[in-house]
């Protein structure tokens, strides 16, 4: 039966084994993610260690590694980074953290059921009363907003107080995307171009060539920089971004949002197999449709 000091040195290890890509931990480190004094956390090293649960590499840049006996332990499963399930604060993804298991104390209903999360990860960076997002789940696209009402260090489990509980709809991102599609030709001028952005009051539009193709988007941000630059007369081909984001109607509403999530962007174009437009999918379509809004 481990301690309730040697159960947090163990979680501690893990949570910064994870983000290390396979490097060892040194004792320093567990101590200060613990605030705890190095030479304790050497002393209760010799004891996980002769429990099987950590394993020590020699060397200048040696450590301690856990051993899958203390995934085990500490009833966390031993999988790939890819199969955790994201945390979001104010919509930014946290990185340091995930989730690997979800757990509910009744059954669900928004407002009136509480959730034990147990997490991989440092979860002192969350404070009681931070609102947070939790998923989409890989097996069900389960997405649980909450409230954090208890944070258990030792265990690292956060308890979360509910205030909606739903499964991403199975519909492809052509369901939801508004076909009134404004877009520009690679030919415009950018005077017009701004003209057309202004009058239609959007930030930004993907760029066609003459075979009504997606090839590119261009932004205000776009403009105002060529401007500064004094490309005034260039064309809309010469400033437009090439890095443009497309996907095919048929993709589903979960992958649409993982993609954003991971390119750090707010919106799709959707095209046809051509690559033809054939409409535009934003962060905001998506989540509305998820809360049943669309």
């Amino acid at each position: 039966m481990l301690t309730s000091v040697q159960k947090e040195i163990l979680q501690s290890l893990i949570n910064l084994y994870r983000n290390s890509k396979g490097k060892s931990i040194k004792g320093e480190e567990i101590a200060e993610m613990m605030n705890r004094n190095p030479g304790t956390i050497r002393n209760q090293m010799q004891s996980l260690r002769s429990l099987g649960l950590v394993k020590g590499v020699p060397g200048p840049r040696g450590g301690y590694k856990p051993t899958i006996e203390a995934y085990h332990t500490l009833n966390i499963s031993a999988t790939d980074n890819e199969a955790q399930v994201p945390i979001y604060m104010k919509g930014e993804k946290l990185e340091d953290i995930s989730v690997a298991k979800i757990e509910f104390t009744s059954i669900p209903h928004p407002g009136e059921c509480e959730a034990a999360i147990k997490a991989l990860g440092n979860i002192k960076q969350l404070d009681l009363g931070d609102r947070i997002r939790i998923g989409p789940t890989p097996v069900n696209k389960l997405v649980v907003n909450g409230v954090v009402v208890g944070r258990d260090d030792m265990d690292n489990i956060l308890l979360l107080d509910t205030t909606s509980i739903r499964s991403i709809p199975k519909k492809t991102v052509l369901d939801v995307a508004s076909h009134n599609l404004i877009t520009l030709d690679v030919d415009n001028d950018i005077k017009h171009a701004a003209e057309i952005l202004s009058t239609r009051d959007i930030e930004g539009a993907p760029v066609l060539d003459n075979e009504k193709r997606v090839v590119g988007i261009l932004t205000l941000s776009d403009i105002t920089r060529a401007i500064a630059q004094d490309k005034t007369r260039d064309k809309v081909k010469n400033i437009m971004s090439r890095k443009i984001i497309t996907v095919q109607g048929n993709v589903m509403i979960a992958e649409a949002i993982e993609i954003m999530t991971k390119k750090k962007i707010g919106r799709l174009i959707v095209t046809d197999a051509d690559r033809k437009p054939v409409g535009i999918v934003t962060r905001t379509d998506l989540l509305d449709k998820i809360a049943g809004l669309k």
